[in-house]
């Protein structure tokens, strides 16, 4: 399962490179694909997560995760506040409010 998580993050990693090199014509685009797939990868995250013997219970606990730590490890700095948001809300079993 964690392997769809992966290619989850993968694809918004390489939608957040497309981002920085687009064109003022297709900024909008990019930006709409790569939270589409930012968000993709999110709800992969917490399938995983859910099925985790011991989910831990903090974001502390999460971080000490192999799994968890190979993400941060990929997560470009601007990323990673979006990433701590939406993990904790995974921990506290919220669901995800989008403003669009």
């Amino acid at each position: 399962m964690i392997n769809r998580v992966n290619e989850k993050l993968e694809a918004a990693l390489n939608d957040w490179e497309m981002m920085k090199t687009a064109s003022e014509d297709e900024s909008e685009e990019c930006a709409e694909r790569f939270e589409m797939h930012f968000y993709q990868f999110i709800d992969e995250l917490k399938l995983w997560y859910q099925q985790l013997e011991q989910p831990p219970a903090t974001v502390e606990e999460a971080e000490n995760l192999m799994e968890i730590k190979k993400i941060m490890e990929r997560l470009p700095a601007p990323l990673e506040l979006n990433f701590y948001t939406e993990l904790e809300l995974i921990i506290e079993g919220q669901d995800r409010v989008r403003y669009d």
